[in-house]
């Protein structure tokens, strides 16, 4: 096929970008070895490059595009929904590298073929992949927004959002004048769409951090959101809440908790399940007992307080 009677076919080869053994051999003329190489592909983590693979590769091989591993996470869904089959990270990555070509190229009207090498696909690693899907395809962005720490500042905040889904919402009560909140909004317009989300929130006076493409963010501090008050909060009560899962249902639950009470903390991540659940601490001083028990009852939503609950004294209290 890289022939010179063959040449209208281009060969072009798919890597990750921490396992890139080709891509350096090619580029160096020569194989070498990797100081190190991320595992997540592991069909194809190898740190140099097989002579005969080389040999075969320097005389037909075009190029090699180098891919994440969140436009790998994507792959996988692709095929997934056009064929309802799992392959394994290395056995997508020529998918994740056509969609790349493509988008580089602004390629139209032309056979494309990727060929699919493996579905040896670990159970447990599915859950990364369903996490970071949705980022890969650029259907999601991560950021990180400075609010007003006073009632109403979520509320505010969700309607600005507007319609967007909102996939996760993480805030700890830091101190009386700022909230850093880590938030997932759900786009279709890539990003193009999240920059103007970014341009919208700046202009409403917001303080706002792109962490889309942050590994750090999207691997730990997602997960690390809250911890101890420091003894600044009070009269705080921890309730978990189920409402029906659907477009603008967030903000409809902050619409109905309204400015009455003060938000201290918020624990919200959308997994496609029917129902939503969120954790949330709200300030509610112990004369204001009866009018919050009145607001739960109106409120229509599954609550559960977790006030007492040992998990929540030992690490977020």
């Amino acid at each position: 096929m890289g022939t010179d009677q063959t040449r209208w076919i281009k060969i072009i080869g798919v890597e990750p970008e921490d396992a890139p053994c080709m891509y350096e051999a090619l580029k160096a003329d020569k194989r070498v070895i990797l100081d190190q190489v991320g595992i997540f592909a592991d069909g194809v983590a190898v740190r140099q490059a097989g002579e005969e693979p080389f040999r075969i590769a320097r005389e037909t091989v075009d190029e090699i595009i180098l891919v994440k591993t969140d436009e790998i996470c994507a792959a996988i869904k692709d095929i997934f929904d056009d064929t309802r089959s799992i392959t394994e990270p290395a056995g997508a990555l020529a998918v994740a590298g056509l969609k790349k070509y493509v988008e580089r190229e602004g390629t139209q009207g032309t056979d494309l073929v990727a060929i699919d090498s493996g579905a040896n696909m670990n159970f447990d690693r599915l859950r990364h992949v369903a996490e970071r899907a949705e980022i890969g395809e650029r259907r999601e962005a991560i950021i990180c927004v400075t609010i007003p720490e006073q009632p109403g500042s979520f509320r505010k905040f969700c309607g600005i959002i507007g319609l967007r889904g909102i996939t996760e919402f993480n805030y700890r009560y830091g101190d009386n004048t700022q909230a850093h909140v880590f938030v997932g909004v759900q786009i279709h317009g890539g990003d193009v769409e999240k920059d103007a989300l970014i341009k919208e929130l700046t202009k409403s006076n917001y303080s706002v951090l792109d962490m889309t493409d942050n590994e750090m963010a999207k691997l730990h501090i997602r997960y690390m959101v809250g911890g101890h008050s420091g003894g600044h909060v009070t009269n705080e009560r921890l309730f978990r809440f189920q409402f029906p899962e659907r477009p603008g249902a967030l903000l409809r639950f902050l619409n109905k908790i309204g400015e009455r009470w003060n938000i201290s903390l918020f624990h919200y991540r959308n997994h496609g399940a029917a129902y939503g659940r969120i954790l949330t601490g709200i300030q509610v001083p112990s004369a204001d007992t009866e009018e919050f028990q009145a607001f739960l009852d109106e409120l229509g939503y599954e609550a559960f307080e977790e006030t007492d609950n040992p998990a929540y004294q030992l690490f977020l209290s």
